[in-house]
């Protein structure tokens, strides 16, 4: 049993290496506010998967691929990335000096745990990615496993996302001292047109998903 937690462990931290909107944000938030503030992103990016998974794990994976939750969750995706995105930029260009090194304190922790949460929940590719790992985990385990022991196997995955998470939060608050204001005010505008992209992206889908049902 100890060799396969260890395999679910590496997988959770393997399939959280390719940067998404949960590690974007994680980035930014950690150049405003510290190592607190982009861990928190990160646990309410798992927050989201934990429940993602729960429903999986009871039957509903059927509901969260149809097409009409699909594009609901497409179009929620969408208001949330814009949203984030612009309006960061728009913080980001409007402090300046002292404003800048203090920015991320004024947010609270609670905000960077729900916009992780929120980021996490309302992408679609996250359901079908994690409907695709659980079928794994699922098929992996043995055939007379409990249900607890496939919950445990599950649960291993997110030591593996938490490890890669605390990396990332860790790397920015020490890497932040090394960065001057312009810098960082730099890599925030890109790091939030990152996540315009993924919004549009969404958008794009929700549309094409509306215009198919208009047909």
């Amino acid at each position: 049993m100890a060799s396969g937690l260890l395999g679910f462990i590496i997988l959770g931290f393997s399939l959280s290496v390719p940067v998404g909107a949960i590690t974007i944000e994680m980035v930014k938030r950690g150049i405003q506010g510290g190592f607190m503030h982009a861990w928190m992103v990160g646990v309410g990016g798992m927050s989201a998967d934990v429940v993602l998974m729960l429903l999986i794990y009871y039957g509903i994976s059927g509901f969260l691929t149809s097409f009409a939750a699909q594009t609901v969750l497409w179009l929620f995706g969408f208001v949330v990335l814009m949203y984030l995105g612009t309006e960061s930029i728009r913080d980001a260009f409007r402090i300046t000096g002292i404003d800048a090194m203090n920015a991320g304190k004024s947010e609270t922790l609670a905000g960077a745990y729900l916009t992780g949460f929120a980021i996490a929940i309302s992408n679609p590719l996250n359901i079908v990615f994690w409907i695709g790992i659980y079928g794994a985990v699922l098929t992996s385990t043995p055939q007379n496993a409990s249900s607890g022991e496939v919950l445990l196997y599950s649960s291993a995955i997110f030591i593996g996302v938490a490890i890669w998470d605390l990396v990332i939060a860790i790397s920015v608050h020490i890497g932040k001292s090394f960065a001057g204001h312009r810098f960082m005010k730099s890599f925030s505008v890109i790091a939030e047109l990152a996540l315009i992209g993924f919004g549009l992206s969404f958008g794009w889908q929700a549309l094409k998903n509306l215009l198919l049902l208009m047909d």
